[in-house]
């Protein structure tokens, strides 16, 4: 415990002495160079001398040993792309040298040592040789001089996980990602030690995983129509499969760089890909169009011995193309009406003596978990597995919050965690408007590192059940390689560490231990978000009083305590020169403020963000600044088009209803307003919520917008005591959507008043016809 303490106070002190502050408003940070390994490592000892790395340096592996020399090409090829350094291959008395070790334990276990004479990597395994690479690449490429030689401190580093399963899940059913996307994933996976990739490969959107026996299941359960925002129908169709060869040949890509490949099959629910295919598995015998609504639908396998035959042989062919422990068969969302509603399903449940269709799941898992222990594998599902008995061959990936895991684990079971939202990437980065689309839930990289995956409430005789986190990236809204990687990095990062790491956390180190890493991640050719980076701004007061006083006053600040904040007022871009940030800025109306955060090198952590305070810029709302109505809530940024390939607006919209408020309108200076309004698809699977949809009687064919002068809350109660009566200020026909285009612009005047108002716009459409929403409200000034 010494030991670890003095080393781990070494790395600390290191770290502190680059001068990290903490976060605060000021942002007063001087981040200079943090130690460049990440996840931090159990142990970490500095000892004399230094050594040089440069191009040319020669790489050693034991003669005939196959997984470190499949290692030394990993870390050749990783300082290759992230320092621009050609280190090569060469005999024992080369500077790098690999060493096999048995008496190092633990499958990724390993330990590095450099000093004068050399850097020596040794492992019993070849997980433990692969993960001293990634360290060592880390190692040697510590800042941005690209292409230059290194200098490596001594250092002794034994190092070792706190789990098992450190994942990442990739949905390629709602959204496909081409197959290089997922080459590029597992590559910057192994380069912070995770080792699990889950694909969920079917979902009500798609079947994406060959099956010979079952080749319809790809023929038309792997492609859909996109949804309707009115008009005519789309005739595209979207989608795509993976082939077994195509997998194949990932997994063993995957296996040379530590990963194992999960992969998923949902069932029972989810199943109307699979239904559209062979109507005959289905429960009523009808044949749906592969869903393009995302949620829940109602599809279900047929439990009955078809069904259950299918899954068989289903399982049979994945299990030849994924060698891992592990199959996941879902279990999740699966509502049973169709299993209630057929005779067939109810004779069954009677000769079976179940007496509840969740009995009946139970069941089913059961069956398919005994089948896949029988060759050799173990059956992990959703948390919904528990629903009606827990079977014994089960293992659970808890993602309904961490009772799941606890009463899983408490009773013998192992578990993963993945509870929502915390650990679900489709949801923002930041709640600026140039987030791109997903769940609106913001969960920053802060808020991910600071996760325990040890439940409180498992015993600690149960612990060990706990194999680890997994973070979730669904593709409802993740319709690019961009975007998926966007949304993964670098929050998986914060996921690496929280999984590989014993030490104490602490966000300031991890965050400059992460600015390199970012880098690295850039020149593998990964999109990686800036959002815990990026400048934020915050106007104090309303933007009304700004207005009346002539003065806007505006704090900048960015959520990692990473680089000093630099700002121009001029127009300009902000350079490591500019004037650095301390206080907030007070200006007049007109200035642009334009700002970074910059490193001690002086590169930008972030692409530059602005801030407007013209006068018109301080009467105008994107959708990021609109607020739900009273009794409302927005739950998604969506884009315009479901499947859109581009980067282009999107606005915010609860599902429930559509209305939303412009806050604190100031009606004394604001004359009239105009709106942008987007028609977009209302492709929600509700399933039993259908009926909390608020319904809106309309007046006219496809409904209206109403503006409101103040809102009201769902049960026509005022918004507050002191509230405006609510007026009804302007309304606009919405147009026919079959022959409008899905832009529309409305305009009208405001009434005189003093003072700040809410204002509130509500769509009256029809809830079957597409939705609506504004992408901005502009307010013009009074003349």
């Amino acid at each position: 415990m010494a030991r670890f303490a003095q080393t781990i106070g070494w790395m600390l002190g290191a770290i502190g002495a680059i001068g990290v502050a903490p976060v605060a408003e000021a942002q007063s940070m001087s981040p200079a160079k943090p130690l460049a390994v990440l996840p931090l490592p159990a142990s970490m000892a500095a000892k004399p001398g230094t050594l040089v790395i440069s191009s040319g340096s020669a790489i050693a592996t034991p003669p005939g040993d196959a997984e470190a020399a499949s290692a030394a090409r990993l870390l050749i090829a990783h300082v290759m792309t992230t320092r621009g350094i050609m280190l090569q291959t060469g005999k024992n008395d080369a500077p790098i040298r690999f060493v096999r070790d048995r008496t190092i334990t633990g499958p990724e276990a390993y330990r590095l040592d450099v000093d004068a004479t050399g850097i020596r990597i040794a492992a019993a395994s070849r997980n433990g040789f692969v993960y001293g690479a990634m360290t060592l690449a880390q190692m040697l490429s510590p800042d941005q001089a690209f292409g230059k030689p290194v200098t490596v401190a001594g250092v002794t580093i034994t190092d070792a996980p706190r789990f098992a399963w450190r994942g990442l899940m990739v949905d390629v059913a709602r959204h496909f990602q081409p197959m290089p996307s997922l080459y590029k994933i597992v590559d910057q996976m192994a380069a912070v030690k995770l080792n699990t990739l889950h694909l969920h490969l079917t979902d009500d959107q798609g079947w994406r995983f060959e099956v010979k026996r079952y080749p319809k299941l790809t023929e038309i359960g792997a492609f859909r129509s996109p949804p309707s925002t009115g008009g005519p129908a789309p005739t595209t169709r979207v989608g795509g499969f993976y082939t077994q060869v195509e997998l194949r040949a990932l997994v063993r890509y995957a296996a040379d760089r530590g990963i194992t490949i999960v992969p998923e099959i949902d069932l029972p629910g989810h199943a109307q890909a699979l239904v559209a295919a062979y109507p005959e598995l289905g429960v009523l015998g009808d044949r749906p169009a592969v869903s393009h609504d995302w949620g829940i639908n109602p599809y279900l396998l047929n439990p009955g011995p078809k069904g259950v035959a299918f899954v068989k042989n289903v399982l049979d062919e994945l299990i030849a193309v994924f060698p891992g422990s592990y199959v996941h068969l879902g279990g999740d969302e699966a509502i049973k009406d169709q299993w209630q509603r057929s005779p067939q399903v109810q004779a069954q449940m009677a000769s079976l003596d179940i007496k509840t269709e969740n009995a009946l799941q139970s069941w089913l898992i059961d069956t398919f978990g005994r089948y896949l222990a029988s060759k050799g594998r173990r059956l992990i599902g959703w948390d919904e597995i528990l629903e009606g008995g827990l079977p014994s061959s089960a293992s659970v990936m808890s993602w309904r919050g961490e009772q799941g895991a606890v009463d899983a684990a408490n009773a013998g079971h192992d578990v993963v965690l993945s509870p929502d939202p915390m650990l679900y990437l489709d949801n923002l980065q930041s709640d600026r408007a140039d987030e791109p689309p997903g769940r609106l839930k913001v969960q920053t990289l802060a808020a991910i590192y600071g996760y325990d995956p040890m439940p409180k409430g498992i015993d600690a005789a149960h612990a060990r059940h706990v194999l680890g986190a997994q973070a979730n990236a669904w593709s409802e809204y993740l319709v690019t390689p961009y975007q998926m990687q966007h949304a993964l990095f670098p929050r998986a990062a914060a996921l690496a560490e929280t999984t590989w790491s014993r030490a104490p956390r602490d966000f300031a180190s991890f965050a400059n231990r992460l600015s390199p890493q970012v880098a690295r991640w850039r020149r593998g050719g990964i999109e990686v978000a800036d959002s815990a980076f990026a400048v934020g701004y915050t106007l104090r007061g309303t933007r009304g009083d700004a207005l009346r006083t002539g003065k806007a006053t505006v704090a900048l600040a960015t959520q990692v305590p990473v680089g000093t904040i630099r700002y121009t007022l001029d127009g300009s871009a902000p350079t490591p020169r500019s004037a650095a940030y301390a206080t907030p800025l007070t200006v007049a109306p007109g200035v642009t403020i334009k700002a970074a955060a910059f490193d001690a090198d002086g590169i930008a952590t972030a692409k530059v963000r602005d801030f407007a305070t013209s006068r018109a810029a301080l009467l105008s709302r994107t959708p990021s600044d609109l607020v739900a109505c009273p009794g409302r809530s927005f739950g998604l940024r969506m884009p315009m088009t479901a499947d859109a390939e581009t980067n282009g607006p999107a606005v915010n919209i609860g599902v429930f209803d559509t209305c939303s408020v412009y806050p604190a309108a100031p009606l004394d200076v604001a004359g009239g307003f105009t709106v942008d309004v987007a028609r977009i698809a209302r492709n929600f699977g509700l399933a039993h919520d259908t009926a909390d949809v608020r319904q809106h009687f309309r007046v006219t064919p496809y409904g209206e917008l109403l503006v409101s002068l103040g809102c009201r809350d769902t049960s026509g109660r005022a918004a507050a005591k002191d509230a405006p009566p609510t007026k009804v200020i302007a309304s606009f026909p919405l147009p026919d959507p079959a022959t409008a285009p899905t832009r529309m612009t409305f305009s009208a005047t405001l009434p005189r008043m003093t003072g700040d108002h809410d204002l509130c716009f509500q769509f009256t459409s029809p809830a079957e016809g597409p939705n609506y929403a504004p992408l901005s409200v502009q307010l013009t000034e009074r003349r």
